[in-house]
């Protein structure tokens, strides 16, 4: 019979592309990881792996091994979910992953709910951009990540995962507080010749802001990039640089910055994902709750 251990290990590499990946992501080393694959393919009878240069690729009978390993894992997790699911208590680790804004608007009331009513639960939390977070959770590092969307961007689909809206919060254009009654901006446009503060190429955020200043005709002089949405907001104050910023970052407090609307009031949608098999886990359930009373506690509409 096939060792479900060592199958996990051929799916772990179709998910994460080589040796060193795999062993990364499980601690192990990659002679352990090479050593368990070689014996896999021993108890299959075929080949499993091709080099292909330096890397390994999976052959056509290995595809099929990790077809059905993820059938037999989501059976396993669903199996598991219904055992918990039975008990009296709200119990084990909650694994999350979650980009900044919403650690600093919803964790620390998620928590705080979280404390009181499950005492025997254990969540643990990681910063995790969202395509990031969304690709650990399906990949089985996480058991639920918190993501955003923002408007006319799509994410890569992972049919394994769900998604439960959380929250919808206005973006808007910050800029410093008024300075003797005079804003420093009081339109997108008139942010053009200004310096901005950006996320990281390659982020969703960075990529919408991009376009939404070109839709307006001019190219925003990022001068300063960076994850850290408190940096943003400090650099802002501060009066060096304007930048775009969701509501939910204030978490219900009254804003440092002044809010400019932005054209066709754009909305940025927080949400959760977990893999459907898991979904149902008491724990997982019970940390869903708290976000979405997290957001009706913090939610807020801020205004200039």
């Amino acid at each position: 019979m096939l060792d479900v251990r060592r199958l996990r290990l051929l799916r772990e590499l179709k998910i994460r592309g080589t040796l060193a990946g795999v062993a990364e992501a499980l601690a192990y080393s990659p002679s352990a990881v090479s050593q368990q694959l070689a014996l896999l393919e021993k108890e299959a009878g075929v080949s499993l792996l091709q080099k292909v240069g330096r890397r390994v690729r999976l052959t056509p009978q290995a595809e099929v091994l990790v077809l059905h390993t993820t059938y037999l894992l989501e059976r396993l997790e669903l199996a598991e979910a219904e055992m918990t699911a039975s008990l009296t208590t709200v119990s084990g680790t909650v694994r999350v992953a979650l980009f900044q804004s919403a650690a600093h608007a919803l964790i620390p009331q998620a928590l705080t709910l979280l404390a009181e009513e499950f005492p025997e639960l254990r969540v643990e939390v990681t910063e995790r951009e969202p395509e990031r977070g969304l690709f650990e959770v399906s990949a089985r590092d996480f058991d639920l990540v918190l993501a955003e969307q923002y408007p006319g961007h799509t994410r890569v689909h992972w049919p394994d995962l769900d998604r439960v809206n959380l929250a919808t919060d206005a973006l808007r254009l910050a800029v410093p507080p008024s300075r003797g009654g005079r804003a420093a901006a009081a339109s997108l446009a008139d942010a053009a010749d200004l310096p901005w503060v950006m996320e990281p190429e390659g982020t969703a955020s960075r990529h919408w802001a991009t376009q939404l200043c070109r839709s307006a005709g001019f190219e925003p002089d990022v001068r300063f990039e960076t994850a850290d949405l408190i940096a943003h907001i400090r650099l802002i104050e501060s009066g060096n640089a304007v930048g775009i910023l969701p509501d939910l970052i204030w978490a219900g407090k009254m804003p440092t910055v002044r809010g400019v609307e932005l054209p066709g009031g754009p909305l940025r949608t927080v949400f959760s994902s977990a893999r459907r098999s898991s979904a149902s886990r008491p724990g997982v359930l019970a940390v869903r709750d708290a976000l979405a009373r997290a957001v009706e506690l913090v939610a807020a509409p801020v205004t200039g």
